[in-house]
């Protein structure tokens, strides 16, 4: 399975260059059935990456452009009567579909951003009293931009607590930007990525993610850390039990990647700031004191004792 694993990765690193660690994260995400907040500026291949993912494991894709005037409706889908039948015949709305990406998901309203909410948590969508269960499996990677927020309306906690991991793609290097300029001078990258794993095949990885061995150690780090958040004098909102059990998940994923069936510290610690970033709130102390999230989470990851924990 690790061939599987690394197979992917080379085929999305065909079109998204220098970017290891995020694809590897991406994957990770993919692998403990989350979903993925991605806050970044425009341009740097955030539609790509998730295009490049389903190509690789051929997945249905569909992308949503989130503006003011996309409703509920054309996420959930709806009901339509058919003459000939004399019923009403349920419409799919974007969502229906293996990667749902949600471009710019903080420029439409607060009503649509919620119509997420049931699809995102319980996996299904509900119309008009019905409800339908999402293919398997089910993936959204939903975009914001962080700056330009005029019009914008921001995501509620409840919603960002939805997310997995909040990730950012950011600038390539120097040397990945000229041969992003010289491979798209005869073609299209994203031709070259092939087909290395179908559904059943990632549904097979996941399930095998589930059964990599958390000792209790890990689990009590864990809880360790989401309660320093929860403590901390710069932080008003930690990290919810939701959140505890995202980096867990995530942990098992990224252990799983590198090849290992069981969690060590150093799996929670490389995905700690991924998982936590977007869940906590800091007050007005960090403000004044010019303290950035990324310190924060750094300084609680420094002085929470790590277990010794190996495989037993």
């Amino acid at each position: 399975m690790k061939e599987k694993i690394i197979a992917i990765e080379r085929e999305v690193n065909k079109v998204i260059l220098g970017k290891e660690e995020i694809i590897r994260k991406v994957l990770s995400v993919i692998l403990a059935g989350g979903h993925i907040l991605l806050e970044d500026i425009p341009g740097v291949g955030k539609t790509t990456l998730a295009l490049a993912f389903s190509k690789a494991m051929a997945l249905d894709f569909n992308r949503v452009q989130f503006t003011p005037d996309v409703v509920p409706s054309d996420i959930t889908g709806y009901s339509i009567y058919n003459k000939a039948t004399g019923n009403f015949e349920y419409k799919a709305g974007a969502a229906m579909c293996n990667i749902l990406l949600a471009d710019e998901i903080n420029r439409t309203s607060s009503k649509t951003q919620s119509s997420l909410l049931e699809v995102m948590q319980e996996g299904s969508i509900t119309v008009d009293g019905e409800t339908r269960r999402m293919p398997e499996p089910f993936i959204v990677i939903a975009t914001q931009n962080p700056l330009g927020t005029a019009g914008t309306q921001m995501l509620p906690e409840a919603q960002l607590d939805r997310f997995m991991a909040q990730l950012s793609i950011g600038y390539p290097s120097k040397d990945a930007e000229m041969r992003i300029l010289m491979d798209r001078k005869k073609e299209n990258p994203m031709d070259k990525v092939m087909k290395i794993a179908g559904r059943e095949e990632l549904i097979g990885m996941k399930r095998q993610v589930k059964e990599v061995f958390v000792h209790e150690k890990i689990y009590e780090y864990v809880t360790d850390l989401v309660r320093e958040t929860r403590e901390h004098e710069l932080i008003k909102m930690g990290i919810s039990p939701r959140g505890a059990i995202s980096i867990c998940a995530m942990g098992q994923a990224w252990a799983f990647i590198h090849g290992r069936n069981y969690v060590i510290p150093q799996d929670i610690r490389d995905i700690f700031f991924d998982t936590a970033r977007h869940r906590i709130s800091v007050n007005s102390k960090a403000h004044v004191q010019g303290k950035s999230v990324y310190e924060i989470l750094n300084g609680i990851i420094l002085n929470t004792k790590v277990p010794g924990v190996t495989k037993e």
